[in-house]
């Protein structure tokens, strides 16, 4: 087994400091391990105080090598590729945003399976009702519906059985000058 060559431009009492310094965790436990090992100590213990194993250290030496100390950050997984593109998520926040036309698209508000419905339709790109939601939580978009709103409401009648006046003392709310038991 020949020895790990790391590269020494910076020295193990910095790269102790920037771990302390470190937000994520990982990374400074990586920069921990790799002072460890430039301070001489055989790469198995040094691993083991970092609690790592000794090939996974050696796998972070390499980045470390490599790119240094960003190259110790966990990389971005790559997921799968939206269906959209921006253009099109954006004209779809649009439109759920001003709301169906009855006339053209034959419902008085959005339903997820609607809007499934308009995607494909306008784009070809299907998507599963699970699919959309997600798509219109990552636009910052919710598929909650305000509550409806009966047509002879009558406000004043409303405010009058919402209105709870608190008691001076502060013990119990009074409700139209009844006083309830705590």
């Amino acid at each position: 087994m020949c020895a790990l060559r790391i590269r020494d431009d910076i020295s193990p009492e910095e790269l102790r400091r920037r771990a302390r310094q470190e937000s994520d965790g990982r990374v400074a436990a990586r920069l921990i391990a790799i002072a460890n090992a430039l301070e001489g100590m055989d790469r198995a213990s040094a691993a083991r105080l970092a609690g790592m194993d000794r090939q996974t250290l050696r796998d972070w030496v390499h980045r470390y090598n490599e790119g240094g100390i960003a190259g110790l950050s966990n990389r971005p997984l790559p997921g799968r590729a939206p269906k959209l593109t921006e253009g099109q998520m954006a004209a779809l926040k649009a439109v759920v945003l001003t709301g169906p036309d009855p006339a053209v698209d034959g419902v008085v508000r959005w339903r997820i399976v609607d809007l499934c419905r308009w995607v494909a339709e306008r784009w070809g790109v299907r998507y599963s009702e699970t699919g959309m939601l997600r798509l219109l939580w990552s636009l910052d978009l919710s598929h909650r519906k305000t509550r409806p709103r009966h047509p002879q409401t009558d406000e004043k009648a409303q405010q009058a059985f919402k209105k709870i006046l608190w008691a001076t003392d502060g013990r119990a709310p009074v409700r139209f000058g009844v006083q309830h038991p705590p």
